[in-house]
């Protein structure tokens, strides 16, 4: 995958003082640049993905209905992305509060995991021992290539969990798994524009979650359980 170019930070590095103006002009030129391609990335993934991401709040709201938990999970920035989504469910801004949890939230169990039986299996241990079938697992990989990522989604597909996945470039892997109810794809190679969009898709999904929850704009009474938070995990032999 392609990185951003990094070039202007070597012109700002060897200036002598005496171009800053052309300096100045060049970094408003890039940032301007990289504003529009991320603007039209994410319409455009917004734009492309319409359908499916209602067909995604449709399924998820549903689960959320009939009592399920909301697991997230990536690596690297893209673990923040999975904080985040599993915040604004738990603690919507005036829409329905829903039990969510993100599965990098917790320092000791991360690395325990981690450090236990590897880090390829540091998300789908945590939802053998936490996540119930009816729950939906939502998980995140710029490159859609991620390892753990990939065995969570294994994991708790035959275990009856809703499994939707946000992907970069082609998909990768994740796109190919067979393993996703719903995933969505952003055509890039860039990672951070790829990030982007990725947050934009989320936070559509979730407003539509919300316009399936909460039509009338009360807050109903769905999600009464909470996400696992004082199970022991599971021994590492019974990770399939």
């Amino acid at each position: 995958m392609s990185h951003e170019s990094t070039g202007f930070l070597n012109r700002c590095v060897d200036t002598d003082g005496h171009d800053v103006g052309a300096l100045l002009s060049d970094l408003v030129a890039t940032a301007g640049a990289k504003a529009a391609e991320s603007s039209r990335l994410r319409r455009s993934s917004l734009e492309a993905l319409d359908s499916d991401l209602e067909q995604a709040a449709q399924a998820i709201s549903e689960r959320f209905r009939a009592g399920a938990c909301l697991y997230t999970f990536g690596n690297g920035a893209s673990s923040t992305d999975a904080a985040c989504v599993a915040a604004l469910f738990a603690r919507s801004p005036g829409g329905a509060l829903l039990p969510a949890r993100c599965l990098v939230a917790d320092p000791a169990v991360l690395t325990a995991t981690g450090n236990g039986v590897g880090n390829e299996l540091a998300f789908s241990r945590q939802l053998v021992a936490f996540a119930h079938a009816g729950d939906i697992a939502m998980g995140y990989s710029t490159s859609g290539n991620s390892e753990n990522v990939i065995r969570a989604f294994q994991e708790t597909r035959h275990r009856g969990l809703l499994t939707v996945g946000f992907a970069g470039c082609d998909g990768g892997r994740l796109a190919g798994s067979g393993v996703l109810d719903h995933c969505f794809v952003v055509r890039s190679h860039s990672i951070h524009r790829i990030q982007e969009a990725q947050a934009a898709l989320s936070h559509r999904l979730w407003a539509t979650v919300q316009q399936r929850l909460t039509p009338d704009g009360e807050r109903p009474a769905v999600g009464q359980r909470e996400p696992a938070a004082d199970q022991d995990l599971a021994e590492p032999e019974e990770v399939r």
